[in-house]
């Protein structure tokens, strides 16, 4: 077969193809390298044109676009870095929209509009927002022979769906002025003839796709709950696209919580195939694999779960995320779709993530229409199989309620993964009586195992080692090579924190570990995940650390008194720890840090061996035994503080001294808007968060999990923008509304 790289060879006359098969072909293989370098100059000439337009240019040329253009840097948000690694090129995204450049023309040309205010925050910001002038809500006085009926009203408390947008973005009742600046970095005001305000989401709508829905069965058989973890999950809108450029978004636009009044006057707005949620049962006679009809949903308050709806009626709740049946009508297999709130893609979720797996490998798909059906099924016939590498696929959103026990060969390779824009569920529940109902995976040497796109709730993830034990008969010490030989990764996962949630998103067994390693002979690799406690059970006479790298997840202990990495009954895990852009809720106790970045220890942290590592760009809390610490806090702002009075006063008291560095160290104590698993806003810094903390890291982002949204740069970003492209006259604000 003629490969592309074989064009050249393809021109020389037969009769030199003929000597030079007979030869071994030398020839072929000189002209495959010289045809591999063509290639790369063509593809780099095709590349030049490209760059010539802001659509398909590559990242590092649009800043020189920019300059065709005359578009001006933010220089508050930060400088563009070098483009060697991804971190920077991402950065680099944020600082330099690609959407602002190919959009500044049109930009400035409809300069001082109102609608412009909300293009510049989904251009620049990637954030939807909604643009209010606030003069249009001042309470006045009105000119007899100039009516407004529409504006400068009193309130009329019957009005029940005005009064639950009070205050918000939509708010349309009358307000007394407010004098203060609405971009007052102190105490911001609001309603002003001036003031501006651009309401913006920075929470991204999630979708669930026809998953189980929970039936609360303490509260009733009849009674339901959105989300499968059984919790209050508020529902949110599936954004429409605006058709007109010039209209100013609605409530529909955007990726708002979906409100009791709303709902019940524009269900079939938000209820159907496709839209903001869907309700399939069987039940009453309807068809399981359609909607309910939005005529027998009846809006309801169900905080209490006191409103008994009528017979072939449902009442939901969207504030609650609650559905309940007539308790005499009770359904059969009910699925619901609907939208969530959440700030980044981590975790198990319906959202794009990039699948990797080996280059040759055995696929076997699980779901209804698939030809596994469990997930039992699939592992009987790959250890039947026994491929080198396999890749079991989880093609539903579903539930899998199953015991799984895995034992990985040696040398072998498994894959267990959600398919793309899918999220199962394995639900682990007490099969036994006399062991441990946890999700068991023996490693051997060589062995790699892969959990992809999963959420794990119920029992524990367990990753064990070899099937004979430390102290046996012809066991051996195991070195950090044969530690590497092997490898556990987890990425976009959820290990539910606490097994699983309250209605309040209170955990229900705070005290169990997620994800216990025992005897693991392995490198293990968590990304982009969400997980509780993580205890490992190493021999530390026979064995060396094992290497435990966190990126870009939530370590979640429930408590900053609990262990959130230990071991049980040890002093440390016997690990090597390697974190980067993490949060973690909770105690840290290992045998050494090797490198930590950018993140967030609300608990202390105690290592064995200080020696070993760095820690930098962190918050740590003070009084913690760490290796190194370069440009963490609280120290920086201790030190400052203390230089500062040494130098006004060199006489000035330790106790003076002291409780200055106190009062710095609380204020930068991280505040997060949310700390339990299962809320819209969990691990997200709050707007009062110091930004010592907000902009701590080493890029200037915001140190912890969502440190690559870089929403400092962002909001740098916008306010500049807003300030270039504002009405004359007109104050303008940022206000956040998640």
């Amino acid at each position: 077969m003629n490969e592309p790289n074989d064009r050249l060879y393809d021109l020389l006359p037969a009769i030199y193809r003929i000597r030079d098969a007979d030869e071994g072909y030398p020839l072929k293989a000189l002209l495959a390298v010289i045809g591999e370098q063509v290639a790369v100059v063509e593809e780099d000439i095709r590349q030049l044109y490209d760059n010539w337009f802001v659509e398909t240019a590559q990242d590092w040329v649009v800043p020189y676009i920019g300059d065709l253009i005359g578009y001006q840097l933010v220089h508050e948000a930060g400088e563009p870095g070098e483009v060697r690694s991804a971190q920077s090129r991402a950065r680099n995204k944020i600082l330099i929209p690609r959407r602002e450049v190919a959009n500044t023309i049109r930009y400035r040309r409809r300069k001082g509009t109102l609608a412009v205010l909300e293009e510049l925050a989904r251009d620049v910001a990637g954030w939807p927002a909604r643009a209010v002038e606030f003069y249009r809500l001042l309470g006045w006085t009105q000119n007899i022979n100039h009516l407004h009926p529409a504006r400068g009203r009193t309130v009329d408390l019957r009005d029940g769906d005005a009064l639950d947008l009070l205050d918000g973005p939509f708010d349309r009742l009358a307000h007394t002025v407010d004098v203060r600046r609405i971009h007052s970095s102190l105490t911001p005001g609001r309603a002003n003839i001036p003031s501006v305000g651009l309401f913006v989401w920075r929470l991204k709508s999630y979708s669930v796709t026809k998953t189980p829905a929970y039936c609360l069965e303490q509260a009733g058989p009849h009674c339901f709950t959105f989300s499968v973890l059984g919790q209050d999950a508020p529902l949110v809108i599936a954004p429409q696209p605006e058709t007109d450029p010039v209209a100013i978004a609605s409530e529909l636009n955007l990726p708002a919580a979906i409100r009791r009044r709303a709902f019940e006057r524009w269900i079939d707005l938000y209820y159907g195939e496709g839209r903001s949620l869907a309700i399939y049962a069987a039940w009453a006679k309807h068809d399981p694999n359609q909607p309910l009809p939005a005529s027998a949903l009846i809006p309801a308050d169900l905080s209490q779960w006191s409103y008994v709806p009528p017979r072939n009626h449902v009442a939901v709740d969207p504030v609650l995320g609650r559905m309940a049946f007539p308790p005499k009508q009770l359904p059969k297999k009910v699925r619901v779709s609907y939208r969530y709130a959440f700030s980044a893609d981590i975790g198990g979720g319906e959202y794009d993530r990039p699948l990797a797996q080996p280059a040759s490998y055995r696929l076997y798909r699980v779901g209804e229409a698939e030809a596994f059906q469990r997930i039992g099924e699939a592992l009987r016939q790959w250890q039947q199989d026994q491929p080198e590498d396999a890749v079991i696929e989880l093609a539903e959103s579903s539930v899998y309620v199953e015991p799984l026990n895995i034992v990985l060969p040696e040398g072998q390779s498994l894959q267990l993964r959600a398919a793309s824009r899918v999220r199962p569920i394995i639900r682990l529940i007490d099969w036994q009586t006399d062991q441990p109902d946890a999700l068991r995976v023996t490693m051997n040497a060589r062995s790699r195992l892969t959990l992809d796109g999963l959420m794990i709730t119920g029992r524990a993830v367990q990753i064990h080692g070899p099937a004979r034990e430390y102290g046996e008969e012809g066991a051996d010490e195991v070195t950090v090579a044969d530690i590497c030989a092997a490898e556990v990764t987890i990425r976009h996962c959820t290990l539910t924190p606490g097994w699983g949630l309250d209605n309040d998103c209170a955990p229900l067994r705070p005290a169990e570990p997620s994800l216990e390693l025992i005897n693991v002979r392995a490198r293990v690799a968590i990304e982009h995940s969400i997980v509780g406690t993580i205890q490992v059970s190493e021999d530390e006479v026979r064995s060396e650390p094992i290497p435990i790298a966190i990126a870009d997840s939530i370590v979640d202990a429930m408590d900053t008194g609990r262990e959130a990495i230990g071991a049980p009954g040890y002093p440390a895990a016997h690990a090597l720890l390697t974190i980067q852009r993490t949060t973690v809720f909770g105690i840290v106790q290992v045998h050494a840090i090797e490198l930590a970045e950018n993140c967030i220890f609300t608990g202390c942290m105690n290592v064995a061996r200080r020696q070993v590592g760095c820690m930098r760009f962190c918050y740590v809390p003070t009084g913690c035994r760490t290796p190194r610490r370069y440009h963490c806090q609280p120290d920086l702002v201790q030190q400052t503080i203390e230089a500062g009075l040494r130098a006004e006063d060199a006489g000035v008291s330790q106790a003076i001294v002291d409780a200055a560095r106190a009062r710095e160290s609380e204020r930068v104590r991280p505040q997060f808007s949310s700390e339990r698993y299962g809320t819209p806003s969990y691990a997200q810094l709050a707007q009062t968060c110091a930004d010592e903390i907000a902009r701590g890291a080493d890029d200037e982002a915001e140190m912890g999990v969502y440190h690559d949204l870089f929403q400092p740069q962002r909001a740098a970003n916008l306010r500049a923008r807003l300030n270039e492209y504002t009405p004359a006259g007109m104050n303008v604000g940022i206000i956040f509304v998640s």
